[in-house]
Order: structure tokens, then C-alpha cells, then sequence
């Protein structure tokens, strides 16, 4: 790990073996401790809302074995250019009508340029005007970018660690994971909010998940933003036939992530479309409090915003305010 890198080491955070230990509780027991720490930090039943839109599609040069964006991989995905700036203040205007309280706008790019980090500035500005919090991921930063998308008013820089150090090589070769880290000590050092996550159901043993989990958490300040993911398995790439995860794991990671790193916003991200209500239910017993709200993810799909409110509705859950998830660890 480079030594500009600053974290805690496991010891002195969470050991992995004490994150295995909770991930074997009873899930009753699992979910009421997560249920306790989550209520000591965070409104009961309050949800915080992001959009997210692929404002540059398709065509990177990365190998990530998830991912239908990979120019690697022979899926359905049509590379486009970055989006023009009247499209994307459509689209962040119609979200904030939704009711999402961020605007996130991911690029598929390995690292952008000085010119193409200029185009995504001036979307930056103009969603940050429609009174939206942002968020941007655009891969691995260089000196100064992180600096400049502080100056031009970005709130979160998204940069997922995706799975644990040692499984890292079975998902991606094309990057290492101390470049990932990389990337989010100079968002930190910018004054950015971290927003870092991962993957599962990657094929990984639980022992990976509660690497990854360590690894958050030793980060220090850990991410003011975990989005725990569910892989989409999408036609043409490597993890097309993966096997399916078991949905009470997944809750379980949701649980464990909350115990793990109190204070942050664990987003459900990724795989919520093919989620059954119930597990979603047990998701936000678990502590989860975010969601991506919106027909799309990138390109692949999510719950219509329908299903979404009437999901609330019955659950008893409300729109949390952009000023209450902040992260003071």
C-alpha cells in the first residue's frame, strides 16, 4: 500500500475475524444489534435518495469482470459521448421532482482527462444550482482533479473498492487495488465525502465480504457513503453465470456493514430490481438508509419510482434530509 495512504491498521479498526463472528449470529440477533446501532446515529425510518445517470457510456478500457461497459466484453451496451449539459439538467430536474436528494453522474473512462474533467465541471455546477447535492465517478483521479471538482462545488466522489485485496485479481487485472486507494486518499485530501463501496455475489466466499468490510472500515475517516451492491449479471461478460447469492447473506452484509461503520449511509444499490420486497424490508431493518431511485442504474435496470413510493408507503419509511445524512465519524 503506498505510504501516502492513511488508514487505521484491521487491529486497531475491525479484525476480519471479528466481522466473520457477526455475520455467524442468529439472524434475529444480527438484526436487532443493527437495528440498535442504527437507531444511536441515524433517523429510524428515514431514507436518503440519490439519482444516479451515465452521462458517458460504454467504451472503457477496463477489464472488470462485472461490468457491461467494458470495452473487453461483448455485450449490448452502445458507447456514447459525454452527455450534452441541457440533457443532464433534464434529467437531474426530473429526478429532484422524484424526490432524490443527490444527482450522481458516473463516466466510463479508466481516468479523465484534463478536457473531459472540464465537461464534467460544468455539469457539476449546474446540478449543484438546482439546489442537488452531487456526486461524480469517474474513475482514477490525477494530482489536482480531485482539487478542482472540490473547487467547482462537488460534494461525494464515488470509487468503489468493489471486493476484498486478495479476491481483487479474480474481478480485475486492469487496475490495481492500491491504485483504488489510490484515488480515494486524494479525494479525501481534497475535501471531498468518500462514497466507496462493493460488489457481491461475485462468486466470493463470506470470508471476502468481511475483508472488504474490514478494509472500509479501516479507512480512516471510513466512507461517508457504503454502497453495498448486488451484481447484475449481464449477457457477455465473465460473471454472466455466477452463482445467485442468497438473499438472507446479502441482508446479512447490510446488517454487519451498519454494526461495522455506525455513522455511515449504507446505500442498497445495484440488484435491487430483482430483489423481492421482503428482502428489501429486511435490508433497511438491517440499517440500510439510501437508495438509487430512477428506472436505471447506469445501464442496467431499477425499480420504476413507483414501486419505490408504494414500497415506503407500506413500509412507514420517509425521505431523510440532504442536512441529516452527514458523516461526523
Amino acid at each position: 500500500m503506498p505510504d501516502c495512504l492513511r488508514h487505521e491498521t484491521l487491529e486497531s479498526a475491525w479484525p476480519a475475524q471479528a466481522i466473520l463472528d457477526l455475520f455467524a449470529l442468529p439472524l434475529n440477533d444480527l438484526l436487532l444489534r443493527a437495528q440498535t446501532v442504527h437507531r444511536q446515529h441515524h433517523p429510524a425510518n428515514a431514507v436518503q435518495q440519490s439519482s444516479l445517470l451515465s452521462i458517458k457510456t460504454g467504451a472503457c478500457p477496463e477489464d472488470c469482470a462485472y461490468c457491461p461497459q467494458s470495452s473487453r466484453h461483448a455485450t449490448d451496451v452502445e458507447s456514447a459521448p459525454l452527455m450534452p449539459l441541457p440533457q443532464v439538467l433534464a434529467a437531474a430536474r426530473t429526478a429532484q421532482a422524484a424526490g432524490a436528494q443527490r444527482f450522481c453522474m458516473g463516466a466510463a473512462w479508466r481516468s479523465p482527462t484534463e478536457k473531459q474533467l472540464d465537461g464534467v465541471i460544468a455539469h457539476v455546477q449546474a446540478v449543484k444550482a438546482l439546489g442537488m447535492e452531487t456526486c461524480v465517478t469517474l474513475g482514477m483521479l490525477k494530482p489536482g482533479q480531485a482539487e478542482r471538482l472540490k473547487a467547482a462545488g462537488l460534494d461525494y466522489y464515488n470509487h468503489n473498492l468493489d471486493t476484498s485485496r486478495d479476491y481483487y485479481g479474480e474481478i480485475i487485472q486492469s487496475r490495481t487495488y492500491d491504485d483504488r486507494l489510490e484515488t480515494l486518499q486524494r479525494v479525501r485530501d481534497a475535501g471531498l465525502k468518500v462514497c466507496c463501496g462493493g460488489i457481491v455475489g461475485l462468486g466470493e466466499s463470506r470470508e471476502v465480504r468481511a475483508d472488504l468490510i474490514a478494509t472500509l472500515a479501516s479507512l480512516l475517516p471510513y466512507p461517508e457513503s457504503v454502497p453495498i451492491n448486488q451484481l447484475v449479471k449481464v449477457p457477455g461478460t465473465p460473471l454472466a453465470d455466477a452463482p445467485d447469492l442468497d438473499p438472507l447473506e446479502f441482508v446479512r452484509t447490510i446488517a454487519v456493514t451498519r454494526i461495522v461503520m455506525p455513522k455511515t449511509v449504507v446505500r442498497l444499490s445495484a440488484g435491487r430490481e430483482s430483489m423481492h420486497d421482503s428482502t428489501q424490508a429486511l435490508c433497511f431493518m438491517a440499517g440500510a438508509n439510501s437508495i438509487f431511485h430512477g428506472e436505471q442504474l447506469l445501464t442496467t435496470a431499477n425499480p420504476r419510482a413507483e414501486a419505490d413510493a408504494s414500497l415506503f408507503q407500506r413500509l412507514g419509511l420517509v425521505s431523510m434530509p440532504m442536512s441529516s445524512d452527514l458523516h461526523k465519524a
